[in-house]
Formats: structure tokens, C-alpha cells, sequence
């Protein structure tokens, strides 16, 4: 099946919502600007690939929307040999734009169609730096870590303490958390000698990455 060609699409994406948004690193520009984000989504959704929106890659399911995936890993400051745990790589899409930055990507996938999708998305972009776990999100890939970075791919209400811990020390979490009465914020940890700290970047709306990230609703008396 012959590809159409986005090259433009990307280009305009770049120029039109990341730069404008405050992206100002020379390898992330560079690798949103070359790596295919059509490849990653359904074949009847590629011409919606570079959208400033999140898209449905399959039931329940996104692509972050690129400005916000953009500013998360901006704001990571992730140096060429660090090792990244990418939670809920879905198609892949995030891992190998983290492959290209980051010295070594473990992605985590939850929905194994999506984690086989993920596979062969890899090997088609020669993405040889990525080792992909079928896994529940919760757990992370603590046989593998510390990590110096993590990065999770969607909203979530609350960050688990078992990935905190899977953390270097100096390490930072970046994502997006929901916040009852006061929206969405993206948001990094960092692990320091004195412990976790936390520090709110910018306002942000993405889907739920998944339940297991969500509190359990409470019971009130009407």
C-alpha cells in the first residue's frame, strides 16, 4: 500500500503549534519533524495525524495531542543517555520520539494489540533503542529501572508511589494530573535526596491514560 506523503503536514505542525507554544528544543523540533505521526493512528484517521487534538487510536485509547506531548518531555530536560520509561506508549508513537532524544526507552503497554502494534512500528522506523513490556501501567518496569526520566501518556488523578520509586535520584516524572475543582495540569516530580518534590508547568487537557490511575469516588450523604 503506498503511503501519502505528510512531510508538509509535519512541517506545519511544528511551525504552527509546537514552536509557537514555547518548544524550543533543537531535537525535539527535529524529531517531531521527521518521525511519520500518521504511522501511528488508524489508517482511515493519518489524515487527521497532526491535528492540535488528541486522537483515538483505539477504544478508550489516544495519541496525546502533540503540543502537550511536546511540552511534557520539553520540560523533562532529558539528556542523551538517559534511560526513559515511557507508561502507555500505546502505538509507539511517543517511545520513538523519546528513542531519538534519550539513550534508552522502556515502553510499557497495557492493551496487547496496541503493544504488537507498537512492535512493528519499531522495526519498520528501525527504533532499535525501545524494549517494549505488555504490562499493567501501575507496576512500571521495576526490574529494569531506576529510570532517569518517566513520562506518562495521558491524565491521571494521582501518581502511584511504585513508579515514584522506580526513579533515579534526580530523576523526573512528567504528565498530566486532574485536579477535582481545578482542571488539568501537566506537572513534574522529581526525585531529590529530601524526597519528592512537585512543581505545576502548565495547563493541560488529555484523556485518562486508564482506571488505574483514577481515586475511587467517595461516598457522600445528600
Amino acid at each position: 500500500m503506498t503511503r501519502v506523503d505528510y512531510s508538509i503536514n509535519r512541517k506545519n505542525m511544528v511551525e504552527s503549534q509546537i514552536k509557537t507554544n514555547g518548544v524550543t528544543d533543537d531535537r525535539i523540533l527535529k524529531t517531531l519533524s521527521i518521525v511519520p505521526r500518521e504511522r501511528f493512528v488508524p489508517h482511515d484517521l493519518e489524515r487527521l495525524a497532526y491535528i492540535d487534538d488528541n486522537i483515538e487510536i483505539t477504544s478508550k485509547r489516544f495519541l496525546i495531542n502533540p503540543m502537550v506531548f511536546a511540552k511534557l518531555i520539553q520540560s523533562a530536560h532529558i539528556e542523551n543517555t538517559d534511560i526513559c520509561l515511557d507508561v502507555g506508549c500505546g502505538s509507539g508513537y511517543s517511545s520513538v520520539i523519546l528513542g531519538q532524544i534519550a539513550g534508552t526507552v522502556f515502553a510499557l503497554e497495557s492493551d496487547l494489540s496496541l503493544a504488537k502494534l507498537a512492535e512493528e512500528n519499531f522495526e519498520a522506523l528501525g527504533a532499535n533503542n525501545i524494549l517494549l513490556k505488555n504490562a499493567d501501567f501501575s507496576v512500571g518496569f521495576q526490574d529494569l529501572g531506576p529510570f532517569d526520566v518517566i513520562v506518562l501518556n495521558g491524565a491521571v488523578e494521582y501518581i502511584p508511589e511504585l513508579l515514584l520509586e522506580q526513579l533515579n535520584s534526580g530523576g523526573r516524572l512528567v504528565a498530566v494530573v486532574r485536579q477535582e475543582g481545578i482542571g488539568s495540569r501537566a506537572k513534574i516530580f522529581q526525585k531529590l535526596h529530601r524526597g519528592i518534590t512537585e512543581r505545576d508547568l502548565f495547563d493541560a487537557t488529555v484523556p485518562l491514560l486508564s482506571n488505574w490511575f483514577v481515586r475511587p469516588k467517595s461516598f457522600k450523604f445528600q
